[in-house]
């Protein structure tokens, strides 16, 4: 069984006002202080508007749901300690003029990246699914492309930019792709030819470190994992464990048609870039490209063809019904974007909105 781990950022924001507020130093010294309370589980992020929390490698989704649970209600502790409130929220909803963090290597980022660096508060959700090797990721990341527009679209929780309705189910996803090595990329064939092309980046100068390879979907640097990228951090805490749950059907998926020498779908960038486009505008309020057609459909098809594409593998990890059922739930429900919309209309202010989804981030009771 392969293990997975999840990442979430978090908005720090202020439990009167709801506007963000830079006391990332502060809940990150709460979280020291505290026995147990995942000192090293809590890190910095670019600005100091966030934190971002890492699970540990499992194999069984109720313990990653525990463990999401648990260490967002940590976080929440120790925002609280620091007179903050946490939200799940993939960017502001209120106007903002995020600070960034202390350190060479972000200031480093600010001077070369100028007004993208300046306005990159996003906060995404990085799912890690483990491989056996480089071969065998890279093998993977060729299969998985066209699909990861799908989980942008199901995770959208980002509608409000500066104050503004965006028209956007994840603008957070057309902000983070401002930054030059964010996006789609091509299918490297081997595991030698991706680690040439990231030689051949960090050679350009345009980037500091391999950190700063943002693909929607990499080998992971540091654990022996793949790593998706796409998705906007979720509202729902039920939402996160169901997008692992599809992102480990997915690599399993992949890995099986490589084990059985099917080649990789050999969808240009471009169209790619067109569906990751259309992931951010729709969320699940809109149509979506098919990776199987390129061709627009209705959301729930797309959905749906997700679940059949990695069905056989749901069905052997024993995750199956209970994909199924979150897949359900999400769409009648709506993803964070249409949540939010939901809450603005409802109690009509963006403050109320923050307010709110900062009580659903740890599992309030009850939805809107």
């Amino acid at each position: 069984m392969r293990s997975v781990g999840v990442e979430e950022e978090l908005l720090l924001v202020s439990p009167r006002t709801g506007e963000p507020i830079a006391l990332a130093a502060a809940v990150l010294e709460a979280a020291r202080r505290a026995p147990g309370g995942g000192e090293e589980v809590f890190e910095r992020e670019l600005k100091n508007e966030q934190v971002e929390f890492a699970t540990r490698p499992v194999t069984e989704m109720g313990e990653l749901a525990d463990e999401i649970t648990r260490w967002r209600a940590e976080a929440a502790r120790h925002a609280g300690e620091a007179g903050a409130a946490v939200a799940a929220l993939a960017t502001s909803p209120l106007p903002v003029e995020p600070s960034r963090s202390p350190g060479e290597r972000y200031r480093w980022v600010g001077e070369q990246f100028g007004l993208t660096e300046q306005e990159q508060l996003t906060c995404g959700c990085h799912v890690h699914v483990s491989v056996e090797s480089d071969e065998e990721g890279v093998a993977v990341l060729d299969r998985i492309r066209p699909w990861l527009p799908v989980l942008t679209a199901m995770s959208a929780n980002s509608p409000f930019w500066q104050g503004q309705d965006s028209g956007y189910g994840s603008y957070r996803s057309r902000v983070w792709n401002r930054w030059p090595s964010a996006g789609p990329v091509e299918v490297f064939g081997s595991a030698d030819r991706y680690h040439e092309q990231v030689r051949d980046m960090l050679g350009t100068g345009v980037l500091r470190d391999a950190g700063m390879v943002y693909f929607d979907a990499r080998l992971s640097a540091t654990y022996p994992t793949v790593e998706l990228r796409t998705a906007d951090v979720c509202l729902d805490p039920s939402e996160p464990v169901l997008l692992a749950t599809l992102a480990r059907a997915l690599v399993e998926t992949a890995s099986r048609a490589w084990r059985a020498g099917e080649p990789p779908a050999r969808i240009g960038v471009g169209l790619l870039r067109l569906a990751s486009w259309r992931a951010g505008k729709s969320g699940l309020d809109g149509p979506l490209v098919d990776p199987r057609t390129m061709r627009q459909a209705p959301p729930e098809a797309v959905v749906e063809a997700l679940l059949d594409h990695v069905g056989e593998a749901l069905e052997d990890s024993g995750d199956a019904a209970a994909a199924r059922k979150g897949v359900a739930e999400l769409l009648e429900r709506g993803n964070g974007a249409r949540v939010q919309r939901r809450l603005l209309e409802e109690r009509g202010g963006l403050a109320e909105v923050v307010a709110e989804c900062a009580r659903l981030t740890v599992g309030g009771p009850g939805r809107p």
